[in-house]
C-alpha cells in the first residue's frame, strides 16, 4: 500500500504536465495474474556494446543496450524472470488493496458506483522509443484540439509496472514544456495533507492517548471536516493546495518536502489512505478540472481505479505484447545502476563488462 501511495503522489498518483491544451496524463496499472513466460537461453560470446559513457546515461537507451547485450545469457534470463514475476505479483497485490478502498468509498456514497469512464487507447510500446510513444500520445491530444477543444487537456497514462510510464511522462514533459505550461499532479500530497490533519486532530482531541487512533480520528464526520480544510486554487499567482484548520495554515508546495514528510505523516499515511480513496479522488478531479478550464495541460499517472474518475477522452494504457520485457527492463535497470557504482570514469569497455558480469552474479546469489 505504501508503494501504491507513493505512486499516487505519486495513487492518482503522480504527475501533471501542462500541455498546449491542458493535458492530463493518468497512469493505470492493469492487473494480470498470469506468470511471465520462462526464457531458455544458450550462452555465446558477444561483443560488449555498453561503454561507460552509455552506462552513465542510466536511461532507456542504456537498459535496451543491456537487454541486447545479455540476450543469450541464461543468468540474465533468470534474473529477469524473477524480477518480472515479482512485479506482476506486487501489481496484483497493490491493485487488490486499492480496490478495497474504492469499494469502501462506493459503500459510503463518496463516489458514484455506476460511474463509467471514457474508453482507454492501448499503446503497445514494444519496439518503440519513448519519443515515439510520447509523440503518439501528443498526436491524440492535438487531434482533440483540432476538434474544437481549446481548453486544457487531461491525459491519463496507465499500465503495468515496467511498461515505461515514467519515461513516457518525462518525454511528454520535455516535449510540451518548451512551449506550454506543464503541471504534474500528485495525489500523494493530498493523502499526506489529510493524514497531517488527522494526526493533528489526535494530538488536540486525544492528548492523553499515545499514538494515532484510527477509529476515533477517521470517522465519516471527521473526514468530511478534514476535506473541507483543504482548498485548491491560485495562491501567490499559482495553483496550489492550502491546508487551513486545526491551527494549521499551510501551502502544500511549501511543506511537501518537510512537514508532509515528517514522521507523524509518514507512519500513518497507509492507514489514512485505506479509508480516504474516494475523498482524494473527488478532490483531485475537481482540482484538475479547475486547472484544465484555466488552459493548463495536466499529466496524471496512476492506477485505473483512481484515474477513472477524472473526466477526459485522452486515456492511454501502455502495454507490452512481449510480457517478458517487463522483467528484462527491471533487471537491466538494477544491473546498470549497480555497475555504474562499481566503475570509474576511465573504465574501458572490458572493465564495464567485468563490472556488469560481477554485479549480475551478485544479484543471482541474492535471489537464491
Amino acid at each position: 500500500l505504501q508503494e501504491q501511495i507513493n505512486l499516487f503522489p505519486t495513487i492518482l498518483t503522480k504527475r501533471l504536465l501542462i500541455l498546449p491544451q491542458s493535458t492530463f496524463f493518468l497512469r493505470k496499472s492493469p492487473v494480470r495474474k498470469s506468470p511471465l513466460r520462462s526464457c531458455n537461453y544458450h550462452k555465446k560470446e558477444v561483443t560488449m556494446t555498453v561503454t561507460y559513457s552509455l552506462l552513465t546515461k542510466q536511461n532507456a537507451e542504456t537498459s535496451n543496450a543491456l537487454i541486447q547485450e545479455y540476450a543469450d545469457s541464461s543468468d540474465f534470463a533468470t534474473l529477469a524472470k524473477s524480477e518480472g514475476d515479482a512485479i506482476l505479483a506486487r501489481d496484483q497485490e497493490d491493485a487488490d488493496k486499492l480496490q478495497v478502498g474504492i469499494d469502501y468509498a462506493k459503500e459510503k456514497g463518496v463516489i458514484d458506483p455506476n460511474y463509467v469512464p471514457e474508453p482507454y487507447v492501448e499503446i503497445d510500446v514494444l519496439g518503440k522509443t519513448p519519443d515515439a510513444v510520447a509523440d503518439e500520445i501528443i498526436g491524440h491530444a492535438e487531434k482533440q484540439k483540432a476538434d474544437g477543444n481549446d481548453t486544457g487537456s487531461v491525459i491519463v497514462i496507465c499500465g503495468l509496472s515496467g511498461t515505461g510510464k515514467g519515461t513516457t511522462v518525462a518525454k511528454l514533459s520535455e516535449k510540451l514544456s518548451a512551449d506550454n505550461k506543464v503541471v504534474c499532479w500528485s495525489n500523494g500530497n493530498i493523502f499526506r495533507s489529510v493524514t497531517l490533519l488527522a494526526a493533528t486532530w489526535c494530538e488536540l482531541e486525544l492528548p492523553g492517548e499515545d499514538g494515532f487512533n484510527k477509529e476515533k480520528a477517521l470517522t465519516k464526520e471527521n473526514l468530511e471536516s478534514f476535506m473541507k480544510m483543504l482548498s485548491f486554487g491560485k495562491f501567490n499567482d499559482k495553483f496550489d493546495t492550502k491546508i487551513t484548520g486545526l491551527g494549521l495554515d499551510l501551502l502544500v508546495s511549501e511543506v511537501q518536502n518537510t512537514v508532509l514528510k515528517g514522521p507523524k505523516v509518514s507512519k500513518n499515511i497507509p492507514t489514512v489512505a485505506e479509508v480516504t480513496q474516494g475523498e482524494v479522488i473527488n478532490f483531485a478531479a475537481a482540482a484538475i478540472e479547475l486547472m484544465s478550464k484555466d488552459g493548463i495541460s495536466i499529466l496524471l499517472e496512476g492506477r485505473e481505479q483512481t484515474v477513472n474518475y477524472v473526466r477526459t477522452p485522452l486515456r492511454f494504457t501502455l502495454t507490452l505484447s512481449d510480457e517478458t520485457l517487463i522483467g528484462k527492463r527491471r533487471a537491466a535497470q538494477r544491473l546498470m545502476a549497480a555497475a555504474l557504482a562499481a566503475t570509474s570514469e576511465d573504465a574501458s569497455e572490458t572493465a564495464v563488462k567485468e563490472a556488469l558480469d560481477a554485479e549480475l552474479s551478485k544479484m543471482l546469489e541474492t535471489e537464491k
